[in-house]
């Protein structure tokens, strides 16, 4: 598993909450979005077990609704335990860029 790979993991529910805060995603959907804003690292196969684990532990749930093109696709939903878990990611995101953006000056221009 690559470095990038690595650091995707640690990162990726924070991404997964980020993406469904702004509106409610179907699995493939999510994968996509992730994959424009950059992460092209993430497939719908990484995807779909980062759902379950965040519907299992109470941070997102899912709801089948119709689709307009083929069969009901369930979508997700950030619940208020979600909210409070992203905005706990974000805090300790920003305590962690800025010293290591200064430990890397000089080599990130």
């Amino acid at each position: 598993m690559s470095l990038r790979s690595q650091l995707l993991k640690g990162i990726l529910d924070g991404c997964v909450l980020a993406v469904i805060e702004k509106e409610p995603v179907y699995g493939y959907e999510l994968s996509k979005k992730l994959q424009e804003f950059g992460l092209s690292d993430v497939s719908e196969g990484t995807i779909y077990p980062v759902l379950l684990r965040l519907q299992k532990n109470g941070l997102i749930r899912g709801e089948m609704q119709p689709s307009e093109s083929g069969p009901n696709r369930k979508y997700y939903f950030l619940t208020k335990e979600g909210k409070e878990s992203l905005d706990i990611i974000v805090t300790e995101w920003k305590e962690m860029v800025g010293p290591v953006n200064s430990l890397f000056k000089g080599r990130l221009e």
